[in-house]
């Protein structure tokens, strides 16, 4: 809901960050690494219930996840001839490694959250595992509407490497629950009940809304 005001807001101040970054022994697929890693550890630290480092490696991982596309750009407009637009110069690749790592940590990070939650405060399972149910149709439907615009040339570019539909959970949300979950972890079960309905909702106006555009 808000990626799309937030995006132009952040993309300076990321953008300059991905020039700082830019030599030679950094590249757009070792910050995704750095963010898969970082996620994961997150996870793992959330289920030890040791929050606020759990806290800081999540921010840390979203943080490397919104500098490796910026960098990618950069690095594909430094290639490009003159008069030709930039593209991808790996081809796709870091586009995928970018969202399968953002799939495993968004998981990771939900699981983490559970098992630490139900052993420190016996929070129930069962929000925990809507969530993961409404990532899933969510995840689904955003990607089957990527791959099938791609081949009808009905692609929606934001910029990013698929084409995304909005909704009311986007990355923003996403990455403010997942922090109020280590926040606020005695009150997880409940905002991940919350969160699932936010998700399952999101997931209806995606799949409405790519009906309507590929009919």
């Amino acid at each position: 809901m808000f990626d799309s005001r937030l995006r132009p807001l952040l993309a300076p101040a990321l953008n300059r960050t991905a020039a700082i970054l830019d030599v030679p022994w950094i590249s757009p697929n070792r910050l995704t690494g750095a963010n898969l890693v970082l996620g994961l550890a997150s996870a793992g630290m959330a289920a030890a219930q040791l929050w606020v480092p759990a806290l800081i490696a999540w921010l840390l991982c979203r943080l490397a996840d919104g500098i490796d596309g910026p960098l990618a750009r950069r690095r594909a407009t430094q290639t490009a001839r003159p008069g030709q637009a930039p593209t991808a110069p790996d081809g796709g690749q870091g586009g995928f490694w970018d969202i399968a790592a953002d799939f495993v940590v968004y998981g990771a990070t939900v699981v983490g959250v559970a098992v630490g939650a139900t052993t420190a405060f016996g929070a129930p399972w069962l929000p925990f595992l809507l969530v993961l149910f409404a990532y899933y149709i969510n995840g689904s439907v955003f990607l089957a509407f990527s791959s099938i615009a791609e081949k009808t040339g009905r692609t929606i570019d934001d910029g990013r490497s698929l084409s995304f539909l909005g909704g009311l959970a986007e990355g923003t949300e996403t990455v403010i629950v997942h922090s109020l979950w280590l926040i606020l972890p005695f009150l997880s079960w409940q905002i991940a009940l919350i969160w699932a309905l936010l998700v399952s909702v999101s997931a209806t106006q995606r799949i409405i809304a790519g009906y309507r555009i590929l009919g």
